[in-house]
């Protein structure tokens, strides 16, 4: 699929973009999903699906802190309570839902894309966000991110 970032947005009230995420954020500081706004999403979508990366973590593949699934296409806001409320999926901590930023001490600033999706039919189960990539590419009908900063 070509690239699609016509309408759909994400914002947040706790994040402005390209700022540095507050500490309750950061997995061992509270570990508190931030509060996301979407808006714009495209007729036709069948569910919205969130994930969370740090591409600047030192693996082959970066740091996946956050896959969320079975968001309705009519949601707006989705607080730090979105775990309970959806379908988390795991991240790369070994664990399910969020798990906010903890780059190596010392390694610099990481950025941490939030991105939203909104897909043309529904995920099955809870991918990993490769998993995810690999199933759901062709169902992407728009995407867009917000991006967060952080840094011990």
């Amino acid at each position: 699929m070509g690239l699609n970032i016509k309408d759909l947005a994400l914002s947040s009230p706790d994040l402005e973009h390209l700022a540095r995420l507050d500490d309750r954020h950061a997995h061992a500081m509270g570990n508190q999903a931030p509060r996301l706004t979407i808006s714009g999403v495209p007729e036709g979508t069948a569910e919205l699906a969130i994930i969370c990366h740090d591409p600047d973590a030192p693996l082959p593949d970066g740091f996946t802190h956050w896959t969320l699934y079975g968001i309705p296409a009519d949601t707006t806001e989705l607080g730090p309570d979105a775990d309970d409320t959806f379908r988390p999926g795991p991240n790369d901590f070994g664990e399910t839902g969020y798990g906010g930023p903890a780059p190596p001490p010392g390694h610099g600033t990481h950025h941490y894309y939030f991105w939203v999706f909104a897909l043309s039919r529904p995920v099955e189960g809870a991918p990993s966000r490769r998993g995810f990539i690999e199933s759901y590419a062709d169902a992407i009908i728009e995407q867009n991110r917000l991006i967060g900063t952080y840094s011990t």
